[in-house]
């Protein structure tokens, strides 16, 4: 079978027969690749913590008809034992894990801003410098963007009026004007759509200066986008402290 390598993040497991496990990531090359990694359960496997979610690896693989198989597995970076003694982070990570395998739908499809956003919000994650809550709705926006659903907090959404405005709408796109405005238009304050184009930008001053009550106002805006866009929501977000 041909062989290729990549590098990839670990998504998520589950189990296949007595040993094995089917392994689904995200990957730089391929995008979306789900691979079996045979033996793995096995006490006296060798890629036990290798192949587990939040792991950064260099694989191997052969490829297979419907899944392929990894024949090599090496850890580049290992997330899951900096977040898994913190239950805000390793909370957060995992609703990150889940928007990556939603976004990117297509399997062996090519996604590397994709991958290089969820390796760029993992990385500041495992940072005792960040606020685990805004790393997320940062990573939330950008990865929405990439996957083509950009917001806009800066100009209206519908007719490109120049704000700033003070509705808000996810099924338009973004802030309206008020002649643009929507039924069931939310109406945040003024810092609060500033906080939300600072997450999109990842300006972090001024994201980090922001009043708790700005970002928790921001943190269910961005919710409700993410809702929309994907048409229903993570399943993980029920356990993320907001």
């Amino acid at each position: 079978m041909p062989l290729y390598r990549d590098e990839a993040i670990v998504l998520r497991t589950h189990k296949l027969g007595e040993a094995d496990r089917i392994i689904t990531m995200l990957s730089r090359n391929h995008g979306r690749v789900r691979a079996v990694a045979k033996g793995v359960r096995r006490t006296t496997s060798r890629w036990g913590s290798r192949l587990e979610p939040f792991t950064h690896v260099d694989l191997q693989l052969a490829e297979g008809r419907n899944l392929d198989t990894i024949t090599q597995a090496e850890t580049l970076t290992p997330f899951h034992s900096r977040l898994g003694l913190d239950y805000e982070r390793y909370t957060t990570g995992t609703a990150m894990l889940e928007t990556a395998e939603r976004l990117v739908v297509e399997e062996k499809q090519p996604a590397l801003q994709q991958f290089l956003l969820l390796i760029g919000g993992l990385r500041a994650l495992t940072s005792p410098e960040r606020i685990p809550g805004a790393v997320l709705d940062s990573y939330l926006l950008r990865s929405l963007a990439v996957a083509g659903y950009a917001p806009s907090f800066d100009v209206c959404a519908r007719c490109g009026d120049p704000g700033p405005h003070r509705w808000f709408s996810p099924a338009a796109g973004g802030v309206l004007c008020g002649d643009c405005r929507m039924p069931g238009s939310a109406n945040p304050q003024p810092e609060t759509v500033l906080v939300l184009g600072a997450l999109l930008a990842g300006d972090w001053p001024l994201v980090e200066a922001a009043d708790a009550r700005q970002l928790k106002a921001a943190s269910t805006l961005v919710s409700a986008y993410l809702s929309w866009h994907l048409e229903r929501g993570l399943r993980s977000m029920a356990y993320v402290q907001r």
